[in-house]
């Protein structure tokens, strides 16, 4: 690392030569040239700071980028930013995301994310949130690397921060209109904004869509799911179950209210009220099967291919009628509703701003699911309603004295409370002796945990002097969880007294139905970082950065009679990081250019990866050490000379693998010349090590390039057009070196048309995206029920494919 920074120091040396002597003096003498960059502002540090100005990896996208790409989700921010991957998952926690080579597992719905999502202020960790649409936002900032003292809890790999818009001081009336055409898909939007008063604003958002059509088409036969019921000697009933829809098949609302109130130049509080509810017509509707050791399905016998299609099943209806949560029609679906009340109070006492962030955030979420992903005459069906509340209370003061030392010191204190039930049939079982909502059950879980966080952070920065800054901090965590998790009914064929002694249910002979846990976690997480500003448009900076993540418990995990440590498999520690990053911002040319260099090195001790064992029929979550480093380019160059082009990009470099992974778990069919061979000297079960492997969806190129321009054309009107490319090198989906799992190099294109009043009175435009129609993975299962004496098929979470969108917006 001392060589990495040398070479930065001399460049940013390099940088700052004549060329940027010739910017000052332009600037100096043509502050009125038309062109040059937009100021980009950011809260990276929880106070509003140009992106050149803060020590922090930082990529923003501004409002009007935002609305030129119809960036309305995490997956649709991640499509924008190259070394950031969302793969949507339909169990566990929803998604897999995936920064600078490290993310969270999807199957484990206990497991915070690596990288957080913060909306106004609020933490958002869990990885439903890829179910919340966002839209009206101000901007979006993607900070990578540990994140410990400016945003909530503490995040290991980074931080998707969102902020929505404020009413401001005028009127403002917009509606939209937008129809997609790949999805058949209408979407209309409604914002009214505007002051009721000199000290008091009120904003409404509301959006809405629905979807004709489809993304990914559904493939399949009427299949015959044949039971065998248990109280009454093994006799068989045929059932049909019927091909499930096209997915996704959306039907969202959104909808926001903000309030705010400055009744001085001092004081600002700002509430929000947000709703959302989304439904598709299936949970897992882009689980692909692209690469099968034969070729073909190991369950349906359709070809396994990297296209936008997937083979599954309803549950059948004379069973869905009955069965917990299941819509009477047996229809596949996901449905997502939260509420959130988030409060911003900043109060400037002289030098000294105090700020508060108090939020409440509840989101309910049920699905149906085809659960081997790829429906057979021996399917496996389930349903689940989770459940998820959080509270948090953030204070936190800074100064800004003259002097050269501030301070900046704060408390965080959040309640969490998930309740989880999943509701499983599978393996062709029946028992008419039990009751209706219990007859085709397989088996049922039930699970708890009560979390509480209290933290203490505080920073001090000290002008050591006028071009060269010091800031430390630190940040102190306490952590309890409460857990608690069952299976109280099985069917008695499988339990200990029947004729597959698997799970441990609470009817079971051994009685060892519950499973309970206290867990107790504290942390220090210190940082600090050397800025030196040698002239205008220059900063160099380094750091040395930790940070943590918490430990848990995995409600939807299986108690295995098979299993040794039941409590050991569904418990996991926290994850740390701990490491450094220096980086160079230049603004060159006359404002024209904007140059950022980054490079990192981090390492992670008990890095939370979720494997799910099939030999033993457990889900186990993991911990291993791991390592990233890497070195980021970005530039934006806009002429002066071409006043509304702007030509943007990136080239990323990133190698993530385990340090320290002896003992990993074997993949479905591995072999001892593949590397299952290591036997496990407390188990004797034979094991891989995993020591110097890729980590999953860790790609070691990435990059970005496009270009922008809008124009006037005469008589108060404008067009404007924008192509944007996006390259990622080959990784592995799989965390487990599955080789199979291999997703190919590829690049994305998207692009889009505007035509409108100069003054944005009214605007048409076209959006498309993924224009080539390539489809990667951004994540992968292996397929339930196959494997064993060959590999299992890959199942990846798809991408979306070529979409293109025509809007209209009006404002009054």
């Amino acid at each position: 690392m001392k060589g990495t920074l040398k070479g930065l120091l001399l460049a940013s040396c390099m940088l700052g030569g004549t060329n940027f002597a010739y910017a000052q003096e332009a600037q100096a003498g043509d502050t009125a040239s038309a062109g040059g960059l937009e100021e980009i502002i950011v809260t990276a540090r929880k106070r509003e700071e140009s992106v050149q100005t803060v020590p922090v990896a930082v990529t923003a996208i501004s409002e009007k980028v935002i609305q030129q790409r119809d960036i309305t989700s995490i997956e649709k921010i991640a499509a924008a930013t190259p070394n950031l991957s969302v793969g949507r998952a339909s169990n566990g926690s929803g998604a897999q995301l995936t920064m600078r080579g490290i993310g969270s597992s999807s199957t484990s719905i206990g497991i915070e994310q690596s990288v957080a999502v913060v909306v106004d202020g609020a933490y958002y960790g869990q990885g439903r949130v890829i179910q919340e649409g966002f839209f009206d936002l101000k901007r979006v900032e993607v900070l990578k690397g540990p994140q410990a003292l400016f945003f909530g809890k503490n995040a290991t790999a980074g931080v998707i921060s969102l902020t929505t818009n404020d009413p401001g001081n005028e009127r403002e009336i917009v509606a939209k209109a937008g129809y997609e055409f790949k999805a058949q898909q209408y979407m209309g939007e409604f914002i009214a904004s505007g002051p009721l008063s000199d000290t008091f604003g009120v904003r409404l958002a509301l959006r809405g869509s629905k979807m004709d059509g489809a993304y990914y088409d559904n493939v399949s036969t009427v299949r015959t799911y044949t039971t065998a019921d248990v109280a009454n000697g093994f006799a068989t009933t045929a059932h049909d179950a019927t091909v499930a829809s096209d997915g996704p098949g959306e039907k969202e609302f959104l909808g926001r209210l903000t309030l705010k109130y400055t009744p001085s130049n001092d004081l600002t509080v700002t509430v929000k009220g947000s709703f959302d509810y989304s439904k598709t017509k299936n949970s897992s509707w882009n689980y692909v099967a692209y690469n099968c050791p034969a070729g073909t399905s190991q369950l349906t016998g359709y070809a396994c291919t990297g296209e936008f299609v997937t083979h599954q099943n309803n549950i059948p209806t004379d069973i869905a009628k009955d069965f917990p949560f299941s819509q009477e029609d047996g229809q596949l679906y996901n449905r997502y509703r939260s509420w959130a009340i988030n409060g911003n109070v900043t109060y400037n006492v002289g030098d000294v701003t105090l700020s508060s962030v108090t939020n409440y955030n509840t989101n309910n979420n049920r699905w149906a699911c085809a659960c081997d992903f790829q429906s057979s005459d021996n399917g496996t069906w389930a349903t689940e309603n989770s459940t998820w509340r959080a509270f948090s209370q953030e204070l936190r003061a800074q100064t800004a004295f003259d002097g050269p030392i501030n301070l900046m010191v704060g408390g965080l204190y959040q309640k969490t409370k998930r309740i989880f039930n999943q509701y499983v049939m599978f393996a062709g079982l029946e028992n008419s002796g039990a009751s209706a909502a219990n007859r085709y059950l397989a088996s049922t879980k039930a699970s708890t945990t009560d979390g509480e966080t209290q933290a203490l952070f505080g920073q001090v920065t000290w002008k050591l002097v006028s071009t060269l800054e010091l800031a430390g901090g630190v940040r102190y965590t306490h952590e309890t969880k409460k857990s608690f998790f069952t299976q109280p009914y099985n069917n008695p064929y499988l339990t200990a007294g029947g004729g597959l002694p698997i799970f441990r249910g609470q009817d079971s002979a051994d009685g060892l139905g519950e499973i309970r846990a206290n867990q107790a976690f504290n942390d220090w997480s210190p940082e600090v970082t050397l800025t030196w500003k040698p002239q205008r448009g220059i900063l160099v900076y380094g750091g040395y950065k930790t940070a943590y993540k918490s430990g848990g418990f995995s409600n939807g995990g299986i108690n295995s009679l098979l299993s040794g440590d039941p409590v050991g498999d569904l418990t996991f520690n926290p994850e740390k990081a701990r490491g450094f990053e220096a980086g160079i911002k230049s603004t060159l040319l006359d404002n024209q250019l904007r140059l950022n260099l980054t490079a990192f090195t981090y390492k992670y001790g008990d890095l939370q990866v979720d494997f799910f064992n099939s030999p033993i029929f457990a889900f186990q979550t993991l911990t291993a050490d791991a390592r990233t480093k890497g070195v980021e380019l970005e530039f934006e160059f806009a002429p002066r000379g071409v006043d509304g082009l702007n030509v943007h990009g990136s080239i990323n470099y990133t190698r993530a693998r385990y340090t320290n992974f002896p003992y990993a778990p074997c993949y479905a069919g591995e072999t001892a010349a593949e590397g299952c061979k290591v036997v496990e000297p407390v188990s004797g079960a034979l094991r891989q090590n995993l020591d110097g492997k890729p980590l999953s969806v860790a790609p070691e190129w990435t990059g970005a390039f496009g270009v922008g321009y809008e124009a006037a054309v005469g008589n108060g009107l404008k067009a404007g057009v924008n192509v944007d490319a996006r390259y990622s090198s080959s990784y592995l989906a799989s965390g487990f070196n599955a080789l199979q799992s291999r997703q190919g190099k590829y690049a994305t294109l998207d692009a889009g048309l505007r035509f409108g009043a100069e003054d944005d009175n009214w605007t048409i435009a076209v959006i498309g995206k993924n224009l080539t129609n390539k489809f990667y993975v951004s994540g992968v299962v292996d397929g339930p029920s196959t494997g064993g004496a060959t590999h299992a098929d890959q199942l990846g979470f798809g991408n979306l494919p070529r979409t293109v969108q025509v809007t209209v917006t009006k404002r009054f």
